[in-house]
């Protein structure tokens, strides 16, 4: 959803061939919908304006295709460690005035430690731009003083409780906001022909549903470009953390509309014949999208050039991804079938690099989840790229505040709410890894059904293409879901490669309750109580290296930005051996890890290998640290529920056991006895 990545892929179990056009003008995708009488039904993409440069990708496997894509294009960027925690948000609470926003918010973040719900991030919704006066409307880069006294200090105790703020701006004024006459009068609008002034339209301005005359700003203009980079500049002296650009599909009613084309921002535009050229039907809507990601990166570079930027972005073409690493769904609403749906929407964005993605848990607009709802969207949600819960629940009480999900809105099931976002923080290392495999690779996190096993006849099945019910998240969880209320079992297939016909049976691991083994290549129902999990398999031969169940705060992170936060200095890694011995067989698994928030990270290599004999497993630890300072000492080897084995290391000496809470035996590997460095 709001998206610009004319981009299609073909795949079939023969390989795949993509269709990339790089122009920003608006265009669209006929596939299969039209029919030749030579040529039988077809695929055409039709584009509004300019020249027509498409490039055709061939590839044997997805893999192979998206890669080359991303040669194309760039590979995704890298995000600050801790943006893959959960990010909180709500619109109601910066809408407030009584109490204030601040205040609520303060007492919002208390409210999460009282419930001992671990959180990385809060989304700061528009509402602290809202003018104290009327009309009181949204006025990008101001701040409400009433709402907001003392920004700095609110940002201070933000991260004093070890929460991260990101902040909300739109790309346009309104007529109300304080600088609009300044910016009209320095060109940094777009230019309405008919009428030689600069071009007006109906925005979104303060409730639900209300709006006001407004300008976009014009990214091609010197002084749009400029205004923008300082604006953004200024929130990061105040303390802000990451720069949430919204709003920013830039729904411009007339293809007329004059661009600028005068701040060198695009490379040989001065090349052009302007007085014929500068129509933003020509240029596409999409170019301003991609420009305002670069102008809140290159700000954010320019204060701090060694920290990596964050910028989340509702809107996006193939190329804002090299300035807003993350965005997520849009404006979805509350229903099981908005959630089962997104499924399919995480799959096509992250084959289109946008690979740090997700959806509002629990829906942004519509009802309020059911308790059931709302717990099986969390469990479900632990397991994307992205995790967050934000909303404006629209009330018809107060059109303007509206209404907020809280992970404890409902008491019954708080405690299986908390221990969903708990297991996200235990799983960091491995959610975190596949996020700089991504960025090495281009290989999303969440991943089709068939992705890797395009030679299973059956992953090709209509259920399983729409990729609507079952996922990947990485190359060792299998993830499926329940989407209905009062559903208590999940159908699942679990595919299986061409090596395992010849005698190298894996198959997968029941992470619930009965933890049983399952033989691939086959379909299987799996229970899932609401009340306890979701269907989570781990594929035999796997490893998920995984933390503390807390945030903690990474190696090279300011310790005066979150003075409280514990160190990332435990590991454990959950491995999958088969149920028998098999001998000669070694399971190899890597994961990297960097420092969390470097521009240029120096990125560890960690491969375990694994094999599974009749009374142990032997264990082996590969580490390559490349520059990158290691904080953990010990390695904790983590076996699944009813394993009765011992583990033992490269000399076969056997490691010290012992049980964790959830009754898995757990072996402690000496990294420095134990290893092999590079």
């Amino acid at each position: 959803m709001y998206k610009h990545i004319p981009l299609l892929i073909n795949a079939t179990p023969d390989g795949c061939v993509a269709i990339f056009s790089t122009s920003h003008s608006r265009g669209q995708w006929s596939v299969g919908s039209e029919m030749d009488g030579l040529w039988g039904r077809y695929k055409v993409y039709r584009q509004d304006y300019g020249g027509l440069e498409e490039y055709l990708i061939l590839g044997r496997t997805l893999k192979e295709v998206v890669r080359s894509y991303a040669d194309l294009v760039g590979y995704p960027k890298l995000v600050p460690r801790w943006a893959f925690g959960y990010i909180a948000g709500g619109m109601k609470y910066s809408m407030l005035d009584q109490p204030r926003a601040s205040d609520a918010l303060v007492e919002f973040a208390d409210k999460l430690k009282k419930h001992d719900i671990p959180c990385s991030a809060f989304q700061l919704s528009s509402g602290y731009t809202v003018a104290e006066a009327e009309p009181k409307t949204r006025n990008v880069f101001t701040w409400s003083k009433h709402r907001f006294p003392d920004p700095q200090g609110f940002v201070r105790e933000y991260h004093r409780r070890g929460i991260r703020l990101i902040a909300n701006v739109k790309p346009y004024v309104l007529e109300s906001h304080p600088e609009y006459q300044k910016l009209r009068d320095a060109g940094a609008l777009f230019r309405d022909p008919r009428t030689s002034q600069s071009a007006v339209t109906r925005l979104w301005s303060a409730g639900g549903g209300e709006s006001a005359e407004e300008g976009y700003i014009d990214f091609t203009s010197a002084a749009g470009f400029r205004w923008w980079y300082d604006g953004i500049k200024a929130l990061r002296k105040v303390g802000i953390d990451c720069v949430w650009n919204d709003n920013n599909e830039y729904t411009v009613p007339d293809d007329e509309w004059r661009c600028a084309l005068d701040g060198g921002v695009l490379e040989k535009a001065d090349l052009l014949d302007c007085q014929h050229s500068c129509t933003i039907g020509l240029w596409g809507r999409a170019l301003q999208t991609e420009l305002m990601a670069k102008c809140s990166y290159d700000a954010l570079v320019a204060l701090e050039p060694a920290r990596r930027p964050f910028v989340l972005t509702r809107s996006a073409t193939a190329g804002t991804m090299r300035y807003a690493a993350s965005s997520w769904s849009g404006d979805n609403v509350t229903s099981w079938q908005g959630m089962k749906g997104a499924n399919a929407l995480s799959l096509n964005a992250g084959m289109s690099l946008l690979q740090i993605y997700g959806h509002d848990i629990g829906g942004f607009e519509g009802p309020q989840p059911s308790p059931e709802l709302l717990v099986r969207w969390v469990q479900l949600g632990i397991f994307s790229p992205r995790f967050a819960i934000n909303c404006y629940k629209t009330s018809p009480a107060d059109n303007s505040v509206g209404d907020v999900i809280e992970p404890w809105m409902y008491p019954e099931v708080t405690h299986i709410i908390r221990a969903a976002i708990k297991r996200r923080y235990e799983l960091l290392p491995y959610i975190y890894s596949l996020a700089l495999e991504s960025h090495l690779t281009a290989s999303p996190a969440q991943r089709w059904v068939g992705w890797g096993y395009e030679d299973d006849p059956n992953v090709w099945e209509d259920t399983l293409l729409r990729g609507e019910e079952q996922y990947w998240f990485g190359d060792n969880l299998l993830i499926g879901g329940v989407y209905e209320a009062g559903v208590k079992t999940s159908r699942m297939y679990l595919p299986k490669t061409s090596c395992e016909d010849d005698g190298w049976s894996s198959g997968f691991v029941n992470l619930n309750k009965p933890h049983q083994h399952l033989e691939a290549g086959q379909w299987v129902a799996i229970d899932s109580q609401w009340t306890d999990n979701i269907p989570i398999l781990a594929r035999v031969g796997g490893a998920i290296p995984v933390g503390r169940d807390v945030q903690t705060v990474s190696g090279a992170e300011n310790r005066e930005t979150c003075p409280d936060l514990p160190e990332d200095d435990r590991r454990g890694v959950e491995i999958f051996p088969p149920e028998k011995s098999w001998p000669g067989r070694t399971y190899r698994n890597t994961w990297y890890e960097d420092d969390g928030i470097s521009a240029r990270p120096n990125i560890a290599k960690f491969t375990l290998s694994y094999s599974s004999r009749e009374e142990t497993v032997a264990v082996e630890l590969e580490i390559e640290l490349n520059g990158y300072e290691l904080r953990w000492k010990n390695l904790s080897i983590i076996l699944p529920v009813r394993e009765t084995r011992m583990v033992v290391g490269k000399d076969g000496r056997e490691l010290s056991r012992s049980p964790d809470s959830r009754g898995r035996p757990v072996f402690v590997l000496d990294i420095a006895r134990e290893t092999k460095s590079g």
